[in-house]
């Protein structure tokens, strides 16, 4: 597979006015648009005419994860407000663990602010359940791009899922240049989600209703899950003139044997709902591959680096979509796994060959950004094509914008 390296960031560039950019959504959410392109064809629709497009016996793959309320807000004693925006547990490690944890945890964090708060503890009284308790935190490392930040709340009835219930702020995506209203618990959340982690949703997901899925299984089409935890990473763009130089952040997954069972069972191809779909199911195929290099391998060490699927050897592009499957589901047996714990930093760009995604419903999203590349990678220079009719046809635009179904 060439690699992506030198690819140049400004040929994914385009002209997005600020104005073509939703800053909420419909009221119904899936009366939103929904550009078609299928087999070199470009047309229009509702997103509730969705399962149209898709054949019975077909295999549609969701992300449940859940956005968490990840922002925390503190005072110190001079007034100065200090944000505390949660990215990812840090002890313990596990996200479930974390959030069921009682008393104290530690989480990498970004702090907004930071020059106000040298050291010391921030506190702040807050209400959880009827109680009140002091909430501090305290800077206690730095964890890549983070600070680790240890919360002690020093009562062992409330979890830190509660504290965070309580008084933190969902994160909305920074591009919409309003703060979170309390609407936005409700639409910035997928009907399906389930499993919490989340600092952005997993946008494509928020076009679907019950309704819509109601109709996917009368048209005898299958829906499957797995998780991918949203990492802010997914906002920062691309500032190197070329990709190589870009470094990819690492985002959590999660997924059970049924579903990879389900996988085995279509022949290892399916249909994604949002990138963060096609990174996880991707990211399948090259943690099969690795296992089948390394039996032995710690599920520790499960990760799947940004550059894997372009390694020169050709190694990696051995195996069909079924044997990596089945490789992992023998390493799930060995290690007795129901379910498989990653992450990944892949990078999917033009020249990459997909092995297990074949269409992807998916939003509109941002110039010069990642997420560009992986749908290049699928339709191809086509990709202008859709965002120019989409930008004349006044589509909306990223996370509560309209929607796409792409099928090369």
């Amino acid at each position: 597979m060439p690699s992506p390296q030198h690819i140049h960031i400004a040929d994914f560039d385009y002209h997005l006015p600020d104005e073509r950019i939703a800053k909420y959504p419909l009221p119904r959410r899936d009366h939103s648009k929904l550009l078609v392109y299928r087999h070199g064809h470009l047309s229009e629709d509702r997103f509730y005419n969705l399962p149209r497009y898709i054949g019975s016996g077909e295999l549609m793959v969701f992300n449940n994860t859940k956005v968490i309320q990840a922002r925390l807000h503190f005072h110190k004693l001079t007034g100065a407000l200090i944000e505390i925006f949660c990215l990812e547990p840090h002890t313990p490690l596990d996200y479930q663990l974390s959030f069921a944890t009682t008393r104290r945890v530690t989480w990498t964090c970004l702090i907004g602010n930071l020059k106000k708060w040298k050291d010391g503890k921030l506190e702040r009284v807050i209400e959880v359940g009827g109680r009140s308790l002091t909430l501090t935190a305290e800077r206690t490392g730095l964890s890549g791009t983070g600070h680790e930040v240890a919360f002690d709340w020093g009562d062992d009835s409330v979890t830190f899922s509660e504290v965070l219930e309580a008084i933190g702020e969902l994160p909305i995506p920074p591009y919409l240049n309003r703060r979170t209203e309390a609407s936005d618990l409700t639409t910035y959340q997928t009907v399906y989600s389930k499993i919490k982690g989340s600092v952005a949703a997993p946008t494509a997901g928020l076009h679907f209703t019950p309704e819509v899925l109601q109709a996917l299984d009368e048209g005898g089409i299958e829906r499957n899950e797995v998780t991918l935890h949203v990492g802010a990473g997914t906002f920062r763009p691309v500032k190197s003139a070329e990709i190589g130089d870009h470094e990819m952040h690492a985002e959590w997954i999660g997924v059970e044997r049924q579903s990879i069972e389900r996988l085995l069972a279509h022949g290892g191809r399916c249909i994604a709902v949002g990138t963060t779909s096609v990174r996880t199911l991707e990211s399948l195929y090259y943690l099969g591959v690795m296992v089948h290099r390394r039996p032995d391998l710690h599920p520790d060490h499960l990760c799947v680096p940004q550059w894997m699927p372009y390694e020169e050897d050709g190694e990696a592009e051995a195996l069909t979509p079924a044997d990596a499957l089945s490789e992992l589901l023998s390493y799930m047996d060995r290690h007795g796994l129901p379910v498989l714990h990653a992450s990944t930093r892949i990078i999917i760009a033009p020249g990459y060959r997909y092995h297990i995604v074949k269409a992807i419903v998916t939003n509109f999203h941002q110039p010069r950004s990642t997420l560009l590349l992986l749908v290049c990678a699928l339709i191809g220079t086509a990709w202008k094509e859709a965002y120019d009719y989409a930008l004349a046809h006044d589509f909306r635009f990223l996370s509560y914008g309209d929607s796409c179904f792409l099928e090369p």
